[in-house]
């Protein structure tokens, strides 16, 4: 089980097994236990889309609700920037656990890669930011000619 806390400062436990992955699946039929089904795979899509990863999470949590006196819609409205991060951190690192549990070594692996490769993403978007000359490019535009991208960009 691992556990983070909302921006309201509540603290939530997620808890993988046959019965919250069977919730997931009858509540927005998606299979926590294939991670790696679909085109893209499941593990890409929650990686990239915070919504549905947002509502994977409300399912999973969904039996706290009561405990925490809380809607759905309070979990959502307490669920910022820092609180996803967290708690994606948290799924992942439940998942992984679960699969090696499982004895799914491959599961979990793939799903320790993803966390690596969610990192690794944001480094380099980050870094070629990082190497954007503003001032070129907006007197670029201003005069009509974009500047070539520099080397180091060219290469991210």
């Amino acid at each position: 089980m691992k556990t983070f806390t909302d921006a309201a400062g509540r603290t939530w436990t997620i808890n993988l097994t046959l019965g919250t992955a069977m919730a997931v699946k009858d509540k927005l039929d998606i299979d926590l236990l294939q991670p790696e089904a679909g085109d893209p795979p499941l593990l890409t899509r929650l990686g990239t889309d915070e919504i549905l990863l947002g509502e994977v999470l409300c399912a999973l949590l969904e039996d706290q609700f009561e405990a925490h006196k809380v809607t759905a819609a309070d979990v959502r409205n307490a669920f910022d920037g820092q609180t996803i991060l967290a708690a994606q951190k948290a799924f992942y690192e439940e998942l992984v656990d679960f699969f090696q549990s499982r004895g799914r070594a491959d599961r979990a692996k793939a799903v320790a890669t993803q966390m690596k490769m969610i990192d690794a993403a944001v480094t380099a978007i980050e870094t070629r930011i990082d190497n954007l000359d503003v001032d070129a490019i907006v007197s670029g535009a201003m005069s009509g000619e974009l500047p070539e991208a520099s080397a180091s960009t060219r290469e991210n």
